[in-house]
């Protein structure tokens, strides 16, 4: 099995884990396993995690203009998710500067500046939305390291 594969059947067991005992989602059972993932790449978490808040806000803003609940609301946090996410790549601002100039290491360690996934943050924005930014952030942190340490123990973290 790839390492994709595994990541996301931990994450969906530790997702399930984290819910049953805390009461809280990790954010959508596949997305720990993603974010693990993307943990040595703290810019593309970070992108990702303000995509979702992005999304939210836009969702909510809309909301108070327009009657949106139940499927509706799920459906439109994904697809602004999606929107989201594709300008956030098309328009990030050190995406056109040449590797040498960058002074930051973190920025000149990886060339992905990037979105995880293309649902991933409408999924984030909807537990955000059902139980609040700290509480949804938090524990899919926790979540996403609790399956990146799994990876590391079954020796699955050097193929990432």
């Amino acid at each position: 099995m790839d390492t994709l594969t595994v990541s996301i059947g931990i994450g969906l067991a530790v997702s399930l884990l984290f819910s049953e005992t805390f009461g809280l989602a990790a954010g959508g059972m596949v997305v720990p396993g993603y974010i693990a993932l993307s943990l040595d790449r703290p810019v593309t978490v970070i992108a990702t995690f303000f995509a979702a808040i992005v999304t939210y806000f836009i969702v909510y803003s809309l909301s108070n203009m327009i009657v949106i609940y139940g499927k509706r609301r799920t459906v439109l946090m994904v697809l602004v998710g999606f929107l989201v996410g594709i300008l956030m790549e098309s328009l990030a601002p050190f995406s056109a500067v040449p590797e040498d100039s960058l002074n930051m290491d973190v920025l000149a360690e990886s060339n992905d500046y990037e979105v995880i996934g293309y649902i991933i943050p409408g999924l984030i924005a909807i537990w955000i939305d059902r139980q609040g930014m700290l509480e949804t952030l938090g524990i899919l942190l926790t979540a996403a390291t609790v399956v990146r340490l799994v990876l590391m123990l079954i020796g699955l973290e050097f193929v990432l």
